[in-house]
């Protein structure tokens, strides 16, 4: 399999992918209780992960309820990012669904000010390999001054297609890798270019130790948003190899993960929210196909909050 050029990328695609290099904060969208954003809230949230050392933050991520949010709202969540933000990280914009749409929605990152874009996996349920390079070559090409970071969840999305498209889309700085497989990570991170990109561990703090091992250099998460300490520690001890100091604080988070992750990932949102709302900071409200969670889950997430504060990581 060929490996992406290693041809010299401009100056500031290169910051950027060196950048990306860190923990990707992916922040909630807050709601009220009649369902529209709390955009005071979604303020008080991207500035208190950049309080915390946050340096690239994901407006319109899968967490941010991305499928949920009319396009007038994924155009406002990715202003707010770059408002709240204000040049102390890097701003990713997601966007994806149709062509046409994700084109245009890349063209008002750029013009907000997003350093990046974040190309969701694409939801269309007939894939080739070709559509998929088309697809993000498409997106890309409108945006050459951006850095690209495409997210990868299906695992016949090889080195080779990555390698390609980076050849067609010289942009494409970074791979957000979500297939649970820390092989197929490792595998595909060499045959695409493992200095060519930004590899992000793409299943946050549980799957980032054994992505670090293998070549990542970052990794997504979610439960940031609610104990940025926690999540920094673990970036610090991963940048470092130290794995002593890392399985604690992946022990530390598995409860809370595991949470999330269940039935298919059913309360991935709910439960990051249902922190949030335990600790004031912004409602817990969430969009169907989304749930409010039963009181047994919302006593869990207490009790782990609990853990968290007496190991003083909130």
């Amino acid at each position: 399999m060929t490996a992406a050029s290693q041809d010299p990328i401009p100056p500031t695609l290169a910051h950027r992918r060196d950048r990306l290099a860190t923990l990707v904060a992916i922040p909630v969208t807050p709601f009220t209780p009649d369902g529209a954003v709390d955009w005071d809230g979604h303020a008080t949230v991207l500035g208190r992960l950049v309080e915390h050392g946050v340096q690239a933050v994901t407006p319109n991520g899968n967490t941010g309820e991305f499928y949920t949010l009319s396009e007038a709202e994924r155009r406002r969540a990715v202003e707010s990012a770059v408002a709240a933000v204000d040049g102390a990280a890097e701003v990713v914009a997601g966007v994806g669904l149709d062509l046409a749409g994700a084109v245009d929605a890349a063209g008002h990152a750029a013009r907000a000010g997003a350093s990046a874009l974040m190309i969701h996996q694409p939801v269309h349920p007939y894939r080739s390999a070709e559509g998929w390079i088309e697809y993000h070559r498409a997106i890309a090409d409108t945006v050459p001054e951006l850095g690209i970071v495409l997210y990868v969840r299906d695992a016949r999305i090889t080195g080779e297609h990555i390698a390609t498209l980076a050849g067609h889309s010289p942009n494409v700085i970074g791979v957000k890798y979500a297939v649970p497989d820390s092989v197929s990570f490792a595998s595909v991170a060499r045959d695409a270019g493992l200095d060519a990109f930004a590899w992000i561990a793409g299943l946050a703090e549980l799957s980032a130790p054994g992505c670090f091992a293998v070549g990542a250099t970052g990794f997504t998460s979610g439960l940031v948003n609610v104990a940025p300490r926690l999540s920094m520690a673990m970036l610090d001890a991963l940048r470092v190899g130290d794995f002593a100091k890392a399985m604690p604080l992946w022990e530390a988070v598995r409860e809370f993960e595991e949470l999330r992750g269940a039935d298919a990932s059913a309360d991935n949102v709910s439960v990051v929210k249902e922190a949030l709302a335990q600790l004031g900071i912004v409602d817990r409200h969430v969009r169907p196909p989304s749930r409010p969670l039963p009181q047994p889950l919302r006593d869990r997430i207490g009790a782990v909050l609990d853990q968290w504060r007496a190991g003083g990581w909130l």
